[in-house]
Order: C-alpha cells, then sequence, then structure tokens
C-alpha cells in the first residue's frame, strides 16, 4: 500500500487520519499513517500546548494540522482582530435563536451550566482571522509536514506562506470545479470528499467524485474521502486513481479518541441510513447522526439556521454538554460523523485499525489479482 506521495510525507501507508485528538493523531503516525489535528477547537495557546505534546510523543513521525478558513462566511473581508470579529458578530446572533437552542435542551433534561461556562456566543476557528493565528502556531512545529483546509481554497497568501516554510497544502473539496481553483491556487493534494462523509461533505457519492477529480487535477495528488473504513475501499480508492485515502469516522471508534463511550455506543448503534446533512449545528451542510436536535431544527416554527460562524455560536452549547452532561444530552447531542458509521461494531485500539486496513487492502489486491488470473 505504498505511493508516491508516501515519499513525499515520509510515511509508510497513505492513510491519513483526521481528528481532534492529540493521541490518536500520535497513534496513527506511530502506526505507518498521517494524524491530522483538527485545529477548529482550540484557542492559539491550546493548540501550541497540544502540539508541544504530540512533538513529545510522536517520535521522528510526521504529522498534519487542519485549519478552517471557510470561502464565504459572516464577517468575511472585515479588517478585525479575531476579538473584535468575535465582538461584532455576537451582536449578530438572534436571541430567538439562543432561547431556542436552551429550550431544546432544558426540554431533554440537560442541566443548564452557569453562564460562564455555557459555551454560547464563542467564535471558534471558522474565520480566516481566527484560522490564521492556528496556522502560525502550527508552522513553528517542524514535525508538521502538511496544513490542510476544510473549507474552500486557501487565500492565496496563506498558501504562499506556508510553501514558503517548506510545507504541503491540501484541501477539500466536493467537485471538480472545487478541485480545479485548488491546484490553480496552488493547493498540492486534493482531498476529494463524497457526500456520504463526515462533518462537511457536498452531495456527489465518492464512487462518481473520486475519479472525476483524479481526472480534472492530474497529476496533482488525490486523496480519497468520505466513506472510508475497510481495506477493500482504499483499495477501491487507490484504484481509481487516488493516491490514499483521508479518513475521520473511523478514529471517533478507537480507544484513543477524546470523544465519550456514550457517543461510541451511539455510532456501534447507528446504520448508515441514520445519518443527515444538517445545518443545524455550523451553519453549513454537515453529515452527522440524526437526533431530537437536528430534527428541532427542522420543523417549521423552528427558527432557520444561522449562517456559518454564527450558526455554531448558538450550537455550542449544546456541543460543550455533549462532554458536560453525555447521559442526558444523547438525544441532542453534536455526533458528525459518516454513512461509514454502518460498518462500525466495536471500539478498537488505533494501532490496530491501521493494521487491519493494510490487512484487508492486501486481501483486497489479493482477490482482485485471483480474479484476473482465472480470465487469463
Amino acid at each position: 500500500m505504498r505511493t508516491p506521495i508516501c515519499d513525499e510525507l515520509g510515511i509508510e501507508f497513505p492513510i491519513f487520519a483526521f481528528t481532534h485528538c492529540r493521541d490518536v493523531v500520535v497513534a496513527v503516525s506511530k502506526a505507518g499513517g498521517l494524524g491530522v489535528l483538527g485545529a477548529l477547537g482550540f484557542s492559539p495557546e491550546q493548540l501550541e500546548i497540544e502540539l508541544r505534546w504530540i512533538d513529545e510523543h510522536i517520535g521522528d513521525h510526521p504529522y498534519g494540522v487542519d485549519i478552517v478558513i471557510p470561502n464565504k462566511y459572516e464577517g468575511m473581508g472585515a479588517e478585525m482582530t479575531p476579538e473584535a470579529l468575535a465582538e461584532m458578530l455576537r451582536g449578530m446572533v438572534p436571541t430567538e435563536h439562543l432561547d431556542f437552542a436552551r429550550k431544546l435542551l432544558v426540554d431533554h433534561g440537560v442541566p443548564q451550566p452557569p453562564p460562564e461556562e455555557e459555551n454560547s456566543l464563542q467564535l471558534l476557528g471558522w474565520t480566516e482571522a481566527t484560522a490564521t493565528p492556528q496556522l502560525e502556531v502550527a508552522l513553528n512545529h517542524d514535525k508538521v509536514r502538511l496544513i490542510a483546509n476544510a473549507l474552500g481554497t486557501p487565500p492565496p497568501d496563506i498558501i504562499n506562506h506556508i510553501h514558503d516554510r517548506g510545507l504541503k497544502v491540501a484541501a477539500l473539496c466536493g467537485s471538480p470545479y472545487q478541485a480545479r481553483k485548488h491546484v490553480d491556487a496552488g493547493v498540492d493534494i486534493v482531498i476529494a470528499q463524497g457526500g456520504e462523509g463526515g462533518g462537511h461533505c457536498g452531495e456527489v457519492g465518492s464512487i462518481v467524485l473520486w475519479p472525476q477529480v483524479v481526472k480534472e487535477v492530474a497529476p496533482t495528488p488525490v486523496l480519497a474521502a468520505g466513506g472510508i473504513g475497510s481495506g477493500g475501499q482504499i483499495a477501491a480508492a487507490l484504484g481509481m486513481g487516488c493516491q490514499g485515502v483521508w479518513s475521520g469516522s473511523q478514529w471517533l471508534m478507537v480507544e484513543e479518541a477524546d470523544n465519550t463511550p456514550q457517543q461510541q455506543q451511539t455510532y456501534i448503534a447507528a446504520g448508515s441510513r441514520d445519518t443527515v446533512r444538517s445545518r443545524s449545528f455550523t451553519g453549513k451542510p454537515c453529515r452527522m447522526l440524526r437526533n431530537d436536535w437536528t430534527e428541532a431544527w427542522e420543523q417549521p416554527d423552528a427558527p432557520k439556521p444561522l449562517d456559518m460562524p454564527l450558526q455554531y455560536m448558538v450550537s455550542g452549547i449544546a456541543v460543550a454538554a455533549t462532554h458536560r452532561y453525555p447521559d442526558q444530552s444523547k438525544d441532542v447531542a453534536f455526533n458528525p460523523v459518516g454513512q461509514v458509521v454502518g460498518q462500525f461494531e466495536k471500539v478498537e485500539k488505533t494501532a490496530a485499525v491501521v493494521q487491519r486496513l493494510v490487512e484487508e487492502y492486501i486481501e483486497a489486491v489479493e482477490r482482485l489479482n485471483t480474479l484476473n488470473a482465472a480470465l487469463r
């Protein structure tokens, strides 16, 4: 399972693992893949702590950092400090939305935390102003080899800045058109995410999207995302011209993950049809498990979800409750995950998952070779 991108980044397997947990980043990279830490939920100060910990535990292995600079969001273009932008956006959040969210939690028996711990009206790294300081932190860590942007084409100055530091730039897309924009802007690696993927995704399925993007941007390397949970699916992606896979949902189901046991049991119990693309948490279509929160925001009398990043300044109280009150918040928790959730049967060690993916890939390739030999 070796492709040219492995040599470019100094990894053994072309398995890229997106996660918000530093322990998973370390475990994946040490197992031969490339762990990628999602920086969205961290302040620059906390991100520095996380990356320093990774540096101390990852040995000589490389890793990546994922930031979020959307191509369109509320407050875009405003020449403000992160603090000033956050203050401006707070004034744009209607009280109606906050009241609706709070009542939804109360109706489900979720305790109300003190105001200073509620996590409402908090601006995360959904903007260039807030993501740029995160990027600067990442660029100060020598073992970081890749910076990925999760939403849209990174601004030209950001791409140039990353290249000047000798790092690769990756960006996710959901269409050949978006992929072409990435490459024309100087992106080194395109991540083609099918609509069945978890988190922010488009509408086109992976098996259709992957070869379209490969053809559009060749010879730029493409990573396949959306629906990766087995070695056979990796073999399919490489068979369609991709140089590796970008996976996220799988790493929610490992022992090292920091999501709650309640969430993991919810994922085990879920089927592939139990996910939905909803704007109710982030303001952009995001695939997650359907539950009472997502259903409530779809009702005719519910307020319309706000644009990014305003909606998360409302839903942050539910995200905080997911971890603070895991039992009470089960039916209103934020559970971003792809349709591959239907394959999850148990929680495994990260290293065991990497090994399983490699073994399943080899088995899939051998099956194909056996079929081809039989036809000769």
